[in-house]
């Protein structure tokens, strides 16, 4: 691999992208306008018009070893099989009675904070937020429905939820690459970490009850539910709990909601792939987006892009705050441009052990500070899979979920005055 050197016009694609689907939502007065998949094809168009020393048939070999990285073909697995247990748990009238069922246990005025609770308990034992997502939001959908609510908000809650445990998680992958590149112990790195994002949490928690309480509408009709239709969402649930492999929970959630529409003779026998097949086609959208994202950083990549920002943030620190404050704009940046917090932090990972060496930044904090902050990036940008796969499923802009994303923005706040205040041995 040759010798490549930082560029920030590598980072041209990016801004591009963003200027047009924020540009037109704000021009047109409706994020619709500009679909998400088209300002992505227009940002791929203008990576491959750049860096003419770069052949074309040596661009499509880079995008094509980016498409292939293991974490975009998990991340488009982990939609795939999603949208068949979405579409075979819908079909079987599993989201309904969910929907029916919660409501009748928990007051509907605190619905909201018991999706964002729920999904903080689910993240941090599947260790995927993307995966806590897609599983959720069917549920927040039905609850919007019945309650009223504002679908962004409830998407909005899952998202901040999914979010706490994938920053969290003892199998997230952030968090073992967070631990891997700095030489930590992963308890150690969990206490620190737990102690700055608690606070976020609670008051996230409080805002989600105090902006829900008084903007719900009535619920029409009865609350019926049948616990057999509502099994498939426990099992997954129970899965996520225990730590089982997201796929095999959601393949087992997938057979489970077919044997039960058929018992329950919500479908037919042989209506049980097509059931499967809407749900996943469902999914194509955020899929061949993700595909086309990878594309795009994968040239960024290689043009130097990344390679500018970690250059320019560390020219420009001193001391152990300093330290600290550039760890942390480090691996939100490469994550703005990367639009993978994993990815994120194996990049920025290497240079913030550096850092952390020179200006005496132990261990378990740059670990921390590197998982926060991808994950503060990871889940406000709206070209991320989080924010794509919850406005997906959901059917609206990741831009109108992005004014409830109250836990990403608290985490971020709480990290700087972190920095700023606590003391240092």
């Amino acid at each position: 691999m040759r010798e490549r050197k930082g560029n920030p016009w590598a980072l041209l694609p990016i801004g591009v992208f963003l200027l047009i689907f924020i540009g037109a939502g704000i021009l047109f007065r409706d994020f619709y306008s500009m679909p998400a998949i088209v300002g992505f094809l227009i940002a791929l168009v203008v990576a491959f018009v750049q860096n003419r020393k770069v052949g074309f048939q040596e661009k499509v070999a880079i995008i094509s070893k980016g498409i292939g990285d293991e974490n975009i073909v998990t991340m488009c697995l982990i939609f795939l099989a999603a949208g068949a247990f979405s579409g075979a748990v819908r079909a079987a009238g599993g989201v309904e009675s969910t929907v029916n069922l919660g409501l009748s246990i928990i007051p509907p005025s605190v619905a909201v904070v018991g999706l964002f609770i729920i999904g903080c308990f689910i993240s941090v034992s599947m260790g995927t937020s993307v995966g806590t997502i897609t599983a959720m939001a069917p549920i927040g959908v039905g609850i919007a429905e019945k309650t009223g609510i504002g679908l962004p908000i409830c998407m909005g809650a899952i998202v901040c939820g999914a979010m706490f445990g994938d920053n969290l998680s003892m199998i997230s992958d952030t968090t073992i690459a967070a631990v891997r590149t700095q030489g930590c112990e992963m308890k150690d790195k969990f206490r620190e970490n737990f102690l700055i994002v608690l606070p976020a949490a609670i008051i996230t928690g409080i805002l989600f009850f105090l902006i829900t309480r008084g903007n719900m509408a009535s619920i029409e009709g009865g609350l019926d539910y049948q616990l057999v239709r509502v099994l498939p969402y426990l099992v997954v649930l129970a899965g996520a709990l225990i730590g089982i492999n997201v796929f095999l929970v959601l393949i087992a959630g997938t057979v489970l909601s077919l044997i039960v529409g058929i018992g329950t003779g919500a479908f037919q026998i042989s209506e049980m792939f097509q059931k499967m097949g809407e749900g996943v086609t469902s999914m194509y959208d955020i899929t061949v987006i993700s595909i086309i994202v990878a594309a795009i950083v994968a040239l960024v990549k290689e043009y130097g892009g990344i390679e500018y920002i970690l250059n320019v943030i560390k020219k420009r620190i001193s001391g152990s705050k300093g330290g600290e404050f550039g760890i942390s704009l480090l691996v939100l940046l490469v994550d703005c441009c990367t639009a993978n917090n994993t990815v994120a932090i194996v990049m920025a990972g290497p240079i913030a052990k550096e850092i952390s060496e020179e200006f005496h930044v132990s261990p378990k904090r740059s670990a921390s500070l590197l998982d926060i902050f991808g994950s503060v990036g990871q889940g406000l940008i709206p070209y991320g899979a989080q924010l794509l796969a919850a406005a997906g499923l959901a059917g609206i802009t990741p831009v109108a979920i992005m004014p409830y994303l109250y836990y990403p923005i608290l985490m971020g706040i709480s990290a700087v005055c972190f920095i700023l205040f606590r003391k240092r041995n």
